[in-house]
């Protein structure tokens, strides 16, 4: 089988340059493209990113994009008509823009996942087990830290493990989500998921699950040390991606949690 051909998105972020140096150790994949919203004189392996255009993408099978939600919607736009298939790891969708995707991904092959990390979809997996098992006599919390860069909160795998919670208790997610705390030392559980994130330092990512009934607390919790977790996470997606026909997959699909 030929080498994926990969393009990368947002390729001067954090994320998009974890995604380049983890491309070029990989001997499944061709880097073809790479695409940011400014200009870029620099090169990367010798590829000049260039503005996200019908013909930067055209050489690709895959594109994946770490980046914001309007460059996102700006992908998926060129991706759709080109018929490329996208791995979406950015965060900080609304609603509506969740509902789009899934408008998208009629069209094409699109995986999106709030984490690459085995480690993380797998605590997903637990947290909805958790949640069912412990029904609606439990109330539950999420807390995650992250660099201080990082703009939007909760966390997209915050939300995500919310979203475990409620399936865990066939409720709509929507509905379950309480109160968004930033930077607080200490923060209450609620009738529905209180959120509270940290952003300081350079901290890669943490994030923690609690359910409690008044006299127990059940805690799940993960820790990220090392930025390529999610890089090689994000390229499993788009090799298992490729051979995939259009529809809006996820990494539970891809690691074939039932």
């Amino acid at each position: 089988m030929r080498k994926l051909n990969l393009l990368i998105t947002g390729c001067m972020g954090r994320m998009g340059q974890q995604l380049i140096k983890s491309s070029l150790k990989d001997r499944n994949i061709k880097l073809v493209a790479l695409t940011e919203n400014t200009n870029i004189k620099k090169k990367f392996n010798g590829i000049k990113p260039e503005f996200n255009t019908p013909n930067a993408f055209k050489k690709a099978d895959v594109i994946i994009d770490f980046t914001i939600p309007t460059c996102t919607f700006e992908v998926l736009k060129i991706a759709s008509k080109l018929k490329k298939k996208v791995v979406i790891g950015t965060t900080g969708f609304t609603k509506k823009e969740e509902v789009l995707i899934k408008k998208f991904s009629k069209k094409i092959s699109i995986l999106k996942a709030g984490n690459m990390s085995l480690g993380i979809n797998l605590l997903m997996y637990l947290t909805e087990i958790t949640a069912k098992s412990l029904g609606n006599k439990y109330l539950s919390k999420i807390y995650e830290v992250h660099h201080k860069h990082k703009k939007d909160y909760p966390s997209g795998t915050a939300l995500m493990l919310g979203k475990g919670i409620a399936i865990g208790k066939k409720k709509e997610f929507y509905n379950l989500i309480g109160k968004k705390f930033l930077n607080k030392k200490n923060f209450p559980y609620g009738k529905k998921i209180n959120f509270n994130s940290i952003r300081k330092g350079e901290i890669i990512g943490e994030h923690e699950v609690n359910f409690s009934s008044g006299k127990e607390i059940i805690t799940l919790n993960h820790e990220a040390f090392d930025r390529a977790l999610y890089s090689e996470g994000a390229l499993a997606a788009a090799k298992w991606l490729r051979n995939k026909k259009r529809g809006l997959y996820s990494m539970r699909d891809l690691l074939n949690f039932k």
